[in-house]
């Protein structure tokens, strides 16, 4: 079971970073008086080990997370998966966070340095089994209809033809709105890198939508020349 999903406590004793997060109940519903605390003092709670630090992270940084993850994978499951990758090494490497202030950086840093790695294995899948890329993208769940699904999975296959860093800095551009300088920033790379990647992904995405009608209706890449 994931250890975010479905626990709830009020404690308030430090957590030992060492014991299973399987077995630790999370502050859902609890501790909402420390719910407006800063980022920095978030910070310094989660390198102290305070159980209410876990339970205000998650209910603070969550839907980051898990919106990002899912429009970056196209899958609800896989993306709760990530996020529970994500904060175990959030809650592991709090004590290395030496700018506090930064917190909100430092747990997209480690979402993306996640779905890099899941974007990764999805393309080793991929070779492996000889499936299609479609395969690999759970629409199931998505409010839509079945025309918009079809759409969508199309257009995540053509997600997965690129590279993973690539899918990334146009995910992060397009879909999460972030400027060349904040995704260089959470991404660890230059500005020039980033430019040369959305460069890659939007001239290639641009092409390949263009050669399939029901996407060239749906999509206006003309926004993505720069």
């Amino acid at each position: 079971m994931n250890p975010f999903f479905g626990y709830a406590s009020t404690a308030e004793q430090p957590i030992s970073m060492s014991k299973s997060l399987s077995q630790v109940s999370l502050s859902l519903v609890g501790g909402t008086n420390r719910r407006d605390v800063s980022d920095v003092e978030l910070a310094r709670g989660l390198a102290l080990g305070e159980g209410w630090a876990v339970g205000v992270t998650w209910h603070r940084f969550a839907p980051m997370v898990l919106t990002l993850a899912e429009r970056s994978l196209g899958s609800r499951s896989e993306a709760e998966d990530v996020a529970q990758e994500v904060f175990l090494c959030v809650l592991r490497k709090a004590k290395t966070l030496r700018e506090p202030e930064k917190l909100r950086s430092f747990v997209y840093s480690f979402a993306v340095f996640a779905l890099k790695s899941e974007l990764r294995r999805r393309k080793l899948r991929g070779w492996l089994s000889f499936l299609t890329p479609e395969a690999l993208v759970d629409a199931s769940a998505w409010t839509v209809d079945v025309e918009s699904r079809d759409l969508l999975r199309r257009f995540y296959a053509l997600l997965d033809r690129l590279s993973p860093r690539d899918r990334l800095v146009f995910g992060l551009k397009e879909l999460e709105s972030m400027t060349l300088e904040e995704i260089a920033g959470v991404m660890d790379i230059s500005v020039s890198t980033v430019k040369r990647s959305l460069g890659h992904a939007t001239t290639r995405l641009s092409r390949w939508i263009r050669a399939d009608p029901g996407l060239a209706d749906a999509f206006a890449t003309e926004r993505w020349v720069r």
